[in-house]
């Protein structure tokens, strides 16, 4: 646990994506088994109502697909090969059904990537199925996405929005805190000239209970420099090479 209450997340980055290919259930395994101790995933959706696991918009980059996922079918897509990662494997693309039923236990984050508001409340329906809201904080770029999930009433946690990070990183505490909404924040370390990972934005999200958990991380140094800072996560393509720093906490915990 940090000091400020939150358990240190290791977050493998569309799974162990420097490895397999990202987003699949073989990286996700992977991650998992190399030290990883939470998911960050993104989904679209299907012509036909379902959540895939992606992170574009379509399957060109990863399957030499030209397809939107909203244009075909979860059939279609699940003919597709996804390729990447250092070890080569075609891997199919996950239903979102799929990951929450393999990994039942472990936290994930959960990037909407759609300006879609219209497909939220099947999405909370899903998560509610799988008994899964205590353990996803979802995510998206879209504010009008965001605002439709809290509006809806999600019982798990939720990302800031952009203009959440904005005002946590520029107001007063005690005025950020009327405005601030969402239970983490899932950054980079600087935006342009703009740093996110400094003592006092650190500081203030331990003081209104806000996670500072921080993408992409792939060198241990930064990662444990961060963590230092008072990180409660990282997000890394290569759990392998971050997780023991973790350990190193877990350890340095272990003594006192």
């Amino acid at each position: 646990m940090t000091s400020s209450g939150h358990r240190l997340r290791l977050y493998a980055h569309r799974g162990a994506s420097a490895l397999l290919p990202e987003n699949t259930l073989e990286a996700f395994a992977r991650a998992l088994a190399d030290g990883a101790t939470a998911l960050e995933l993104d989904i679209h959706r299907t012509a036909d109502g379902h959540f895939v696991v992606a992170h574009d918009r379509d399957g060109r980059r990863m399957a030499g697909e030209s397809d939107a996922f909203r244009a075909v079918t979860l059939e279609r897509v699940k003919k597709w090969r996804v390729h990447g990662g250092a070890e080569g494997v075609p891997c199919e693309v996950p239903a979102l059904d799929e990951v929450l039923a393999a990994f039942p236990n472990v936290p994930m984050s959960i990037d909407h990537k759609p300006d879609d508001p219209g497909a939220v409340p099947d999405l909370l329906e899903l998560l509610a199925r799988h008994g899964a809201e205590d353990r996803v904080t979802l995510a998206s770029f879209s504010g009008r996405v965001m605002e439709r999930v809290r509006s809806l009433g999600y019982r798990g946690r939720t990302a800031l929005t952009r203009q959440e990070v904005v005002w946590l990183r520029f107001l007063p505490a005690a005025l950020a805190r009327k405005l601030v909404a969402g239970d983490a924040a899932q950054i980079p370390t600087h935006s342009g000239p703009i740093r996110l990972d400094g003592g006092r934005f650190l500081e203030k999200c331990r003081t209104l209970g806000i996670r500072a958990d921080f993408w992409v991380v792939n060198n241990p140094a930064e990662a444990r420099a961060l963590l230092d800072a008072g990180a409660t996560g990282v997000m890394t393509d290569d759990p392998a090479r971050i997780a023991p720093v973790f350990r190193e906490r877990t350890f340095e915990r272990s003594k006192v």
